[in-house]
């Protein structure tokens, strides 16, 4: 299958395989890849080169294990806005925000879902009461705090 998504250049099958390898081990040296492909490493180099030019792969980023710091409690915020235009200056305001991992524009019974960080429940109190329910555009939030995580990973799109 292939997919064209530049006028110069198409996603073929190895580079789907590229990607899915990846996928699961970020660190796969281009020269490990080039062997489980039968192709060289500079074919992978220029391959790899040519989608984080087109913007669909990305750098890496390291990944740290937050428990192990002492952020023993992650929660989701589903934020009620005030109006929907206050998307916009609240998302700003929750940037500022360090315990905020992560921030999604939603449909459906809340206006933002928000992905937190915190030390312990004392902690997520300061951070919901002084932090994210003082923003301006904010109606209200509801807490989901997470338990287990029990899936992280990235799609395997080379399937």
């Amino acid at each position: 299958m292939i997919e064209k998504y530049t006028k110069d250049y198409e996603i073929d099958n190895l580079d789907r395989q590229i990607l899915s390898i990846l996928t699961k081990d970020g660190r796969t040296p281009y020269t490990e890849i080039a062997k489980k492909l039968l192709v060289s490493a500079g074919t992978i180099h220029v391959r790899m080169k040519k989608l984080e030019e087109m913007g669909i792969a990305q750098k890496t980023v390291l990944r740290i294990d937050l428990h192990k710091l002492g952020y023993d409690l992650s929660a989701y915020l589903g934020v009620h806005l005030e109006h929907g235009f206050d998307y916009e200056h609240v998302v700003d305001d929750l940037t500022k925000v360090p315990e905020v991992a992560e921030a999604y524009y939603t449909t459906g019974k809340y206006g933002v879902f928000v992905k937190i960080y915190c030390k312990n429940t004392k902690h997520l109190y300061d951070v919901l009461n002084h932090k994210i329910q003082t923003i301006p555009g904010i109606q209200g939030t509801e807490t989901l705090i997470c338990l287990e995580e029990s899936i992280n990973r990235l799609i395997d799109i080379g399937s």
